[in-house]
């Protein structure tokens, strides 16, 4: 005792002898480890806060407490040291700092570039031509714009390529269900269907009342040319809009463009709210959940804003802030958030009125998302709790990791490796493994190579494999725990391990050691906790077996072409993303992307429509 408090005195008379001037510190463990990266306009003062004998939250009291010594920048002025801190952040990871989404991972709807653009799904953003909206909140959110956009303009969601395959083949079912304009009928000029093009964009930005204005004058435009059908649409297509508008929750005046961000936090977790609104309309909301070890103060809400809208294609030019930071932090945010955006950014905290509602309402949002994130907590750790009883275990397994093995036949062995994290499935660290040493089908040497390749980075200094886990689930029997718990010994590691058995049935029954069962039935949150853990592990391991087995099917069906190789195959794969995309490619297409000669270009196309020349004769036939 006497020597932690003689470690904060000393630290505490380094912290006083800092300047009084903008910079970043680094704070570091016993083994050297950053564990928390901060900034501050003036250095002395908000260092020394952590080692003064004042109150602290949870986050702030655990990781003062884990605190050796700590570095520090100088900086010339606040946004240096922003920048600064967030290259730090990134270069070390530290534990105490909050985790932000890889802006890599965010869904994004892209617009592609051509003569018929199209509206497609992508987690990439690639330096083209194409337009690119999002991030947004989830995938499921950039999925149904699509398909809402699609279905209220009639776009095609088909996989054919205009105009190559224009008046080609019969129209699909959708053209018929007044679901798409029917390009492929070359009765749709590439003028008109542009425009919805250009519509579908004004949407995504947020400039719906544009976009009605536009259709009104163009129905009536196509009226006056006698132009019906072309009218019709436009008429059907504002009535769609119509009932989308209905059904949307107005929050603001049409032309307002906002948003707006709340903070929740307590002694067990913290949530960001942040509402989009465009055109007066919630176009879409997200959520982000720290725990613990991340509980978020207003003061670290600088460094979410300005990472947050780096990742984001549009900024409006005005963002309410449902908690008060100080005059010059808010000043920060709005010169860096300016700087990306192009266009003078307003960041404030409404006091009063209409806006002070709006952020009520977000601020309830994030109070309500936290409560069921506690009471999920709660659940979770009361399961956790009883499992390590259960399985008289000495730490609490806040990290399990589960193995399965797939094959077909004896190709394609893979094993699957998934996370659980404090009760929840953590998807950013599931790994699989393609097994490289093992011959035939042999489920033992399989997890065993799995498990030791898996192992071999405990010694790394960050990401998901440094953790050590505090249990080991196999989908497995006796065999499978006695093989991989003979290669923890091996290592000098003492890992828990169990096997999940599966009952006649194919369903979870019971935990295994290599010589005793342990009945899980009883235990219904154990039961139901073991029982998604090894259906998620088989899920998973079985899906990345099936997709390398597709991908070998593409492969084999690409070599059938004359002048085309396995090599040229697998450089058409990667380089299209899809058999798919390398059927719809044209000559000049296939050219330029795969970097294959004009000779095999023409002869894939002649190939795929020789093929689908004898589909349609086989269709026919039928008929």
């Amino acid at each position: 005792m006497a020597q932690k408090e003689e470690l904060v005195k000393r630290l505490l008379e380094k912290a006083n002898t800092l300047p009084l001037c903008p910079g970043v510190y680094v704070m570091r463990d016993r083994a050297g480890k950053v564990i928390y990266v901060g900034k501050s306009r003036k250095l002395k003062n908000r260092v020394s806060q952590y080692f003064q004998n004042s109150e602290k939250n949870i986050k702030t009291a655990r990781m003062v407490s884990q605190v050796v010594d700590f570095d520090y920048y100088l900086c010339d002025n606040e946004m240096e040291a922003l920048s600064l801190e967030n290259t730090l952040i990134k270069q070390y990871t530290p534990k105490y700092n909050i985790r932000l989404k890889d802006a890599k991972s965010y869904p994004y709807i892209k617009v592609t570039d051509g003569e018929y653009p199209r509206l497609v799904f992508t987690r990439r953003r690639d330096s083209d031509k194409a337009k690119y909206f999002g991030p947004y909140s989830g995938s499921g959110t950039a999925y149904a714009l699509i398909e809402l956009l699609s279905r209220v303009l009639q776009l095609p969601t088909c996989s054919r390529s205009f105009p190559r395959d224009i008046g080609k083949e019969r129209p699909c079912i959708y053209y018929q269900m007044h679901r798409c304009c029917g390009v492929c009928t070359g009765q749709v000029s590439a003028e008109e269907y542009r425009e919805n093009i250009r519509h579908a964009v004004d949407l995504l930005s947020g400039r719906s009342n544009d976009v009605k204005k536009a259709l009104e004058a163009q129905m009536y435009a196509y009226a006056e040319e006698e132009r019906y059908e072309a009218a019709a649409r436009c008429r059907d297509t504002l009535e769609a809009l119509g009932r989308i508008n209905q059904k949307q929750k107005v929050v603001a005046s049409p032309d307002t463009e906002q948003d707006v961000v709340a903070l929740y936090s307590d002694d067990v977790c913290s949530c960001v709210s942040v509402f989009y609104i465009r055109s007066g309309v919630l176009q879409d909301k997200a959520d982000f959940l720290y725990g613990a070890d991340s509980i978020l103060e207003p003061e670290d809400m600088t460094t979410f804003l300005c990472e947050h809208y780096k990742a984001r294609e549009y900024i409006p030019s005005q963002i309410l802030l449902s908690f008060a930071l100080e005059e010059e932090d808010r000043e920060m945010i709005a010169n860096y958030l300016s700087g990306i955006a192009g266009h003078r950014i307003q960041v404030r905290t409404p006091e009063r009125g209409s806006l002070r509602t709006l952020c009520d309402m977000v601020d309830k949002n994030a109070a309500d998302r936290a409560k069921l994130y506690r009471i999920d907590t709660d659940k979770n750790e009361g399961t956790l709790a009883r499992l390590a009883g259960l399985l008289c275990l000495e730490n609490y397994p806040e990290r399990i990791e589960a193995y399965d093995i797939s094959n077909f036949g004896s190709e394609h062995l893979t094993a699957g490796m998934i996370v659980c994290e404090n009760g929840k499935f953590s998807k950013a660290d599931y790994r699989f493994f393609r097994i490289r040493t093992v011959e035939g089908t042999d489920d033992y040497a399989s997890m065993r190579e799995a498990l030791s390749r898996r192992l071999e980075h405990l010694s790394d200094e960050a990401g998901s494999f440094a953790k050590l886990p505090d249990l080991i689930l196999l989908d497995g029997g006796r065999g499978h725990v006695s093989t991989v718990r003979e290669l923890l010994a091996k290592k000098g590691l003492e890992i828990p391990v169990f096997g999940m058995v599966k009952d006649d049935y194919h369903k979870t029954r019971a935990l295994c050691t290599d010589c005793e069962e342990i009945g899980i039935a009883r235990e219904q949150e154990i039961f139901s906790l073991i029982y998604r853990i090894q259906e998620e592990v088989h899920r998973y391991t079985v899906g990345r077996m099936e997709n390398a087995k597709r991908k070998t099917l593409k492969t084999s069906s690409l070599i059938k072409i004359p002048g085309i190789g396995e090599a040229k195959a697998k450089k058409l794969l990667a380089a299209f993303g899809g058999l798919g995309a390398i059927k719809s490619a044209g000559e000049e297409e296939l050219t330029a992307v795969a970097g294959i000669s004009a000779k095999d270009a023409e002869a894939i196309v002649r190939y795929f429509r020789e093929e689908a020349t004898q589909r349609r004769e086989r269709g026919k036939q039928r008929e």
